[in-house]
């Protein structure tokens, strides 16, 4: 019997590297096993080290196959277990898809570091030496006018129509949203587009597992 392939995920209320991956693998129907490894302790580096070369997270093993990095994984799942499903067919799509995945896996660094991913938050707005910055409203900004673009253009319900490796990659950016009470009533379709991807089952089971976690972090517990 062949082995399931193995996803080595961080803390599910923190990790939004950990969710693109694992929201990829289970959207596309890959029967898997996960290996969380809780983060920010002394120890972390070194369990975590036992799997990917860089000590960090999300990590992919399959079969004789070690793939770290989030958007790399991604792109394995598609073309190993989705048949390459979860890119748009149409190649100037595909291309797009591809820089939208990209700019999200480089980019946005006020967003994460004044937003961090935190499933237990109440949802509401930061204050105090949190609240929303100039830079960080910019990558808000940004994305939000990219998404509404798409979503436009493309009619929906995802991204780029169908399921894609984009909704993965910007699945933690919609939980980010919701979880500061980010404002988008310019933005009708994102709105809408919010509200359907944390509606969908594989995140509502992500979702209530990360509220579990009993381990805190205090810089994302703002």
């Amino acid at each position: 019997m062949t082995a399931k392939p193995l996803l080595v995920i961080g803390n599910k209320k923190y990790s939004s590297w950990s969710l693109r991956a694992w929201i990829g693998l289970t959207m596309a129907g890959v029967d898997f096993e996960e290996k969380p490894i809780a983060m920010y302790r002394p120890e972390t580096p070194a369990e975590m080290r036992r799997y990917s070369p860089t000590a960090l997270v999300p990590t992919l093993v399959d079969g004789d196959l070690t793939v770290h990095e989030s958007l790399a994984i991604l792109e394995y799942v598609n073309e190993a277990h989705a048949a390459g499903s979860m890119l748009p067919a149409q190649r100037k799509r595909r291309a797009l898809a591809r820089a939208v995945c990209a700019e999200m896996h480089s980019g946005f660094a006020a967003l994460r570091a004044r937003l961090p991913m935190n499933m237990a938050r109440a949802p509401g707005p930061t204050s105090g030496e949190w609240a929303i910055d100039a830079a960080t409203q910019e990558d808000i900004t940004r994305i939000l006018s990219m998404w509404e673009g798409l979503l436009t253009t493309g009619g929906g319900p995802y991204l780029f129509g169908e399921w894609s490796m984009a909704d993965c990659m910007y699945l933690p950016v919609a939980t980010r949203f919701c979880t500061y009470a980010v404002d988008t009533s310019g933005y009708p379709a994102s709105g809408r587009y919010i509200e359907r991807v944390l509606a969908l089952p594989a995140f509502a089971r992500w979702q209530a597992a990360g509220r579990a976690e009993p381990q805190e972090h205090p810089p994302y517990d703002r």
